[in-house]
């Protein structure tokens, strides 16, 4: 059976060659029972994931990639406990430039729809100047091409390239709803909040086909990421301090003490916990039976 260049995760089966690249999610260094060396990997695309393993020079190999880089790989696929797994027979680091994108499962919707979805919220918002606020936070370039790939997490919900960006038009859309059914609810705070409470998902994580957390994002965490781009954004612009405050409880406080804040929180939490049951529930579904 001849190998295929474009095989992915979700398309390997046993019996079949693999001349492939996928992003590497672990490196473990391992000895058989007889004390021979080897490599035990965990490998993706943005298919999925499998394990694999070098048996064959496995010392030699070991010095020419780490976990977080993408790599080349040659194989065949082996069935193990019921799971595919390929045996690799050559490797080697791929230099080109990737993000999460090209190898992390992604959004569940397309990231251009999503992008588009999001500016048509932002024109929504009542109040020229958390309008404005709004715009300006997501109008930055760089900032805009790392949350288009960044999760919300790495092991919990929307924990998928382009996850922050989904689950922000979640919550978004959410909050929109039930400020048409609350008139009491400021739609404009609600609105501005609601786009901008994950922004800082795009410092949160390292750029590169592995999800993993910054330092910032681990120690400081995304609510307090997103406050700062919008002060940044806020002093920059002017825009009135009450309205600004406003914005940053509905995001960053441990006590909702306004309606708006108990509106975003409360999105928030049931976006995340569709999103938890939705994956638990695929998760299921694609088990071995």
């Amino acid at each position: 059976m001849a190998a295929d260049a474009r095989t992915s995760v979700s398309e390997l089966v046993e019996g079949r060659l693999v001349d492939s690249t996928f992003a590497v999610l672990r490196k473990d260094r391992r000895r058989t029972r007889t004390g021979s060396p080897y490599l035990a990997l965990e490998l993706a695309d943005r298919t999925g994931r499998v394990r694999a393993t070098v048996f064959d020079d496995a010392p030699i190999l070991d010095g020419r990639f780490e976990a977080g880089d993408v790599v080349r790989v040659l194989g065949s696929v082996e069935s193990f406990r019921g799971r595919p797994q390929i045996v690799v027979r050559s490797l080697e680091r791929v230099e080109a430039e990737a993000d999460a994108l090209d190898f992390v499962p992604g959004a569940r919707r397309d990231v251009d729809d999503l992008e588009g979805f999001l500016e048509f919220l932002v024109e929504e918002i009542p109040d020229a100047p958390l309008r404005g606020l709004a715009a300006a936070v997501l109008a930055d370039e760089p900032l805009r091409a790392a949350f288009r790939a960044a999760p919300m997490s790495v092991e919990h919900h929307h924990a998928y390239a382009g996850g922050a960006l989904q689950h922000t038009v979640g919550v978004a859309t959410a909050c929109r709803e039930l400020a048409l059914l609350h008139p009491r609810l400021d739609p404009s705070v609600v609105g501005c909040a609601s786009l901008l409470f994950a922004v800082g998902a795009a410092d949160a994580f390292v750029p590169g086909p592995v999800l993993q957390p910054s330092e910032e994002g681990r120690l400081l965490g995304i609510p307090r990421l997103s406050t700062r781009r919008i002060e940044q954004a806020a002093e920059r612009l002017g825009t009135p301090r009450e309205r600004v405050v406003a914005v940053l409880h509905c995001i960053d406080a441990d006590q909702q003490r306004t309606p708006e804040a108990a509106c975003v929180h409360g999105a928030i939490a049931l976006d995340a916990s569709v999103s938890t049951a939705l994956a638990r529930q695929a998760g299921r579904a694609a088990a071995p039976q």
